[in-house]
Parts: structure tokens; C-alpha cells; sequence
């Protein structure tokens, strides 16, 4: 089962609140993959995310170390594939441990490796439309992810529901 909605955020701070509910909603074992340009708003959204789970240091883009890991009610993993070349540099990252684990994991630049993930996940795809204003597509696969999406507000725009 997949579902799709389509959020315009208009500022940092409304990408960040989206994050925000996805993290206070977060499961342990949860996938959250991130697609789209850089500067498109991946790591606001994810420091979102970082916030509405209790974290309480703020999450930078782990670019060069590919993953770091935050304590709040449920560990946070977050990964950036940006630097990954080949399928093989995500065994030594130790991927599965990360996706298996008892936390939330956040992939930016998930495209880089979308075979490496489960088929069960929430995607969201950020597309900027202008300096300020994002496009967000969040499509949720599976049960799980359906239930995620659900939980965000409607005080965004909305673009579509599919």
C-alpha cells in the first residue's frame, strides 16, 4: 500500500515543524529516506525530526563521517549517502545495523542506494520552488508509514492527496 501527500513549506521554520511531528510520531525501526537538491531543506527537516524525538543537540549534516548517531526518547540515526559511489561502501557503514536497529533512522541522499532499503519506508522527496518555499512529497510504503503520514497536521499546504 503506498500513499503520497504533497506539502509547500514557505519557510525553514515550517520544514522544521513538519520534522518536528514526524519525530514526535516516530517508532523504533522507523526509515525515513530524504531525496532532493542540495540546500533543499534534508537536514532542517531531519533536525525537525531530531527535535520532536528529544534530542537535544542539533544535528548537522554528517557529510564527511556518513552517520552519526543522537540520544532522545529513541536513538536517532542519521545517514548522508551524498559521498557514496558504490554499493559496497554501505557494508563498511554498517547500513543493515543502523535499519534494523531499535531507533529512527533518517537517510539524506537516499537515491544514492534506494535498493539498500526496505520496501516498508516514508520518502520524502524536498524540491525547492524558490529561496524560501519548498515542495515536500512524502510518500508512505506500507502500513506503518501510512499511519506516519497520517499524523502530520493539515496546518501546511497541501498541494494533493493521492
Amino acid at each position: 500500500m503506498t500513499n503520497t501527500k504533497e506539502l509547500i513549506s514557505h519557510s525553514a521554520d515550517e520544514t522544521h515543524s513538519i520534522g518536528f511531528q514526524l519525530g514526535q510520531n516516530a517508532q523504533a525501526g522507523d526509515v525515513i529516506l530524504m531525496t532532493g537538491e542540495l540546500g533543499a531543506g534534508k537536514t532542517t527537516l531531519t533536525q525537525g525530526i531530531a527535535q520532536g524525538l528529544g534530542v537535544t543537540e542539533r544535528p548537522r549534516s554528517p557529510t564527511f563521517v556518513m552517520a552519526t548517531e543522537y540520544h532522545g526518547r529513541l536513538p536517532l540515526y542519521h545517514l548522508d549517502l551524498y559521498r557514496v559511489d558504490h554499493a559496497a561502501e554501505l557494508g563498511e557503514l554498517g547500513l543493515e545495523e543502523y535499519l534494523s536497529g531499535e531507533g529512527v533512522s533518517v537517510v539524506e541522499w537516499a537515491d544514492r542506494a534506494s535498493d539498500a532499503f526496505p520496501p516498508s519506508s516514508l520518502l520524502l522527496s524536498l524540491e525547492s520552488i524558490d529561496e524560501n518555499t519548498r515542495r515536500i512529497t512524502l510518500t508512505a510504503t506500507g502500513d506503518r508509514y501510512t499511519t506516519l503520514l497520517a499524523g502530520l497536521n493539515n496546518r501546511f499546504s497541501t498541494v494533493e492527496n493521492r
